[in-house]
């Protein structure tokens, strides 16, 4: 598919003094490299990368006294494509990256919501400290932590939303608020999984972990019985250690035949205890390829800041999150693995359902694995009908994985009482629905085109 880039004519929008030198518009030099996302081609009226929270507040008044629709973006990464759009607003928080350790010894650090994980994962390691923040280290900051992170160290060290002890946003009113356990706790809980809907986020507080290292294998299977293959892996990575978290992803092979790329994360530098825990990977399948090698966190996370348009957009994607991985749900996965471009199955369980279920907005905390699948829009019907077959084995769904946000997902990623509890709040804090361009929190009324 080809995309033009060049210049197209801008609509006639005026910005107040603050944000007139700061917006990038079609036709600007450096629009054709803020337009898109990683995965979704935009064509903004206007690009606006704030300096502060000031900024941010006049950019939300202006497009409530406008009507312009908008998005934030912190990183541009996530998979749902939702931080670009077609003639409204993007506001930018690539310039709120400031990475600080307020205590070492605590662990507890500030990290601006436009940071790449990767920059945080560098700047954290000469204290010992570190994040569990998805797999990729170009990913922003904001998005991943008001949505749960699901990471390479997930099931050591839980979800990024488990170690966050306070945010700062700038609410639907302009308002400039710090939330924490004592202080807009209903906000802070909130937060922590729905965020997204209830202001732009331009800080949180962490308590990092101590981390040492860790030891990574990466293994590549075969895995031509692949419902075989999968049963196998999801029962070996349930009865592993918590110090173990797996990332497997199915893809097509020399000849078209199917393998496995499995990354599994042991989370601590001591080879000989990662060996130990490792020891019986092997069996699940033939291996066609394997190394083991010991690491610092950080060198799995290089940030990268590749150009947003880079990447041709596989827009249209599916999440589930599943208990156990039985011969029926690995069937349904190979149907969805003949209709999409990539699958991939991440653990959880361990530190992650250590956290009760209300003590935050994600209240995933029973499930072991979490599923994505991709594609392109011209096979989403395909998708869907394979993915049907998944859907009474499904229990909820991770929301950044998901480009769908009709009723029926709004419900699977929050469950009962969590949903009604996020409604009430979002009538409290954001009554006039500025902030529903990101999986919109509102009550039923027929599903939403995609």
């Amino acid at each position: 598919m080809s995309v033009s880039s060049g210049p197209s004519p801008a609509p006639e929008l005026t910005f107040p003094t603050s944000l007139a030198a700061l917006a990038i518009r079609p036709g600007d030099p450096g629009y054709d490299a803020v337009r898109h996302t990683y995965t979704r081609l935009g064509r903004p009226a206007a690009v606006l990368p704030v300096r502060d929270a000031r900024d941010i507040a006049v950019a939300l008044a202006h497009a409530r006294d406008t009507l312009l629709p908008f998005t934030v973006r912190s990183g541009g990464h996530g998979i749902s494509g939702r931080s670009t759009n077609d003639g409204g607003l993007v506001v930018d928080l690539s310039a709120l990256a400031s990475v600080t350790v307020l205590d070492a010894d605590a662990g507890l650090v500030r990290v601006g919501a436009g940071a790449r994980w990767g920059d945080v994962a560098a700047a954290l390691a000469p204290y010992g400290l570190a994040l569990s923040s998805g797999d990729t280290g170009d990913v922003g900051v904001g998005g991943l932590a008001t949505a749960g992170g699901i990471g390479l160290m997930a099931r050591a060290h839980g979800l990024t939303i488990d170690h966050m002890r306070a945010a700062e946003l700038v609410l639907a009113d302009g308002s400039m608020v710090r939330t924490d356990a004592h202080h807009d706790p209903d906000l802070f809980w909130a937060v922590r999984g729905a965020g997204a809907n209830f202001g732009v986020a331009t800080a949180f507080e962490f308590r990092a972990a101590r981390v040492d290292g860790v030891c990574v294998d990466v293994s590549v299977f075969d895995a031509a019985d692949t419902v075989a293959f999968l049963t196998r892996w999801g029962r070996w990575m349930e009865k592993s250690a918590r110090e173990v978290t797996g990332f497997l992803t199915l893809v097509t092979g020399p000849g078209g035949r199917p393998v496995a790329q499995v990354m599994t994360v042991y989370a601590g530098r001591d080879m000989d205890a990662a060996r130990h825990a490792l020891r019986s990977l092997g069996s699940v399948a033939p291996v066609l390829r394997n190394e083991l090698f010991a690491a610092p966190y950080h060198r799995l996370l290089p940030a990268g800041h590749q150009p947003q348009h880079a990447q041709q957009p596989m827009t249209v994607s599916r999440s589930g999150l599943l208990h156990h991985i039985d011969d029926q749900v690995a069937q349904g996965i190979v149907a969805v693995a003949t209709a999409a471009g990539i699958v991939q199955l991440r653990s959880v369980g361990g530190a992650v359902n250590d956290v009760p279920t209300t003590a935050m907005a994600y209240a995933h905390r029973t499930q072991n694995f979490s599923l994505m699948a991709a594609t392109v829009p011209a096979l989403r019907a395909d998708l869907d009908q394979r993915w049907g077959r998944l859907t009474p084995h499904i229990d909820g769904l991770y929301l950044s994985f998901e480009t769908r946000t009709g009723p029926r997902q709004l419900r699977d990623a929050f469950p009962q009482p969590v949903l009604d509890r996020l409604l009430a709040l979002k009538d409290q804090y954001d009554p006039g629905h500025l902030f529903d361009s990101n999986f919109a929190l509102r009550r039923p009324a027929g599903d939403a085109p995609e």
